[in-house]
């Protein structure tokens, strides 16, 4: 009697995980991530309980200090994600062509600021506390990823706008709480008027205008384009 014969390994199905060592696999999604990535996200990916997965990139991010690599894997906006390590950032800057990186003007920088502290907020209301039309300029920052629509304000129905998660990683921040304390020296919008006469256009720049590339990180320093 002749034994039954075995046909080809089938290949693993898609919801069958194949169990991969842990740091490495960690490292090679990272490497990836166009995003800070939370503990969970990466726990489903690599097949390991979130508990290990945790433990696991804190280990990863000391232990790159430790060796003193060029790159570091940090903790931000909720996630993780590899940079440069700062003390090689004049290698970095190097290799990028001068001109190249986009920075913010000094209005988009001032816009942007306000709403990161009293966001949501609408464009009437940032109008009326930087005294010029902000349109051009919002739309600048919605297109490189800053800020973004949030919801309608429930009495006027304007459109509401927010920070988006890119900002906080570009400045370095988990979440809006870390801002610095500057929102009382900004004027209450309670007595501000949505009805209030659209203050003088603001003239937004053909250099800004163009910025519709990738973003750049925001530092309070950024004054030009």
């Amino acid at each position: 009697m002749s034994e039954p014969t075995h046909g080809p390994d089938l290949p693993t199905g898609p919801h069958e995980l194949e169990i991969l060592d842990l740091r490495p696999a960690l490292e090679a999604v990272l490497m990836v991530a166009d995003q800070p990535l939370d503990h969970l996200t990466l726990a489903q990916a690599v097949g390991h309980p979130p508990a290990e997965v945790q433990d696991a990139l804190h280990h990863l991010a000391e232990e790159y200090t430790a060796q003193g690599r060029g790159f570091e894997l940090r903790s931000i906006a909720g996630g993780w994600r590899f940079f440069s390590r700062e003390t090689f950032a004049p290698a970095v800057e190097r290799f990028i062509l001068d001109g190249q990186q986009a920075r913010l003007t000094q209005a988009a920088l001032e816009t942007v600021a306000v709403v990161a502290y009293r966001q949501p907020i609408s464009r009437s209301r940032i109008s009326a506390i930087r005294g010029v039309n902000v349109d051009g300029v919002v739309r600048t920052l919605v297109t490189r990823g800053l800020i973004e629509e949030d919801s309608a304000d429930p009495e006027s129905g304007a459109l509401l706008y927010r920070t988006t998660s890119y900002f906080l990683e570009r400045m370095g921040l988990n979440g809006i709480d870390d801002l610095p304390d500057l929102a009382p020296l900004l004027p209450e919008l309670d007595d501000m008027d949505d009805e209030t006469p659209a203050p003088a256009p603001e003239v937004e720049t053909a250099t800004e205008a163009e910025t519709a590339t990738e973003p750049e990180a925001v530092t309070p320093d950024e004054s030009h384009v």
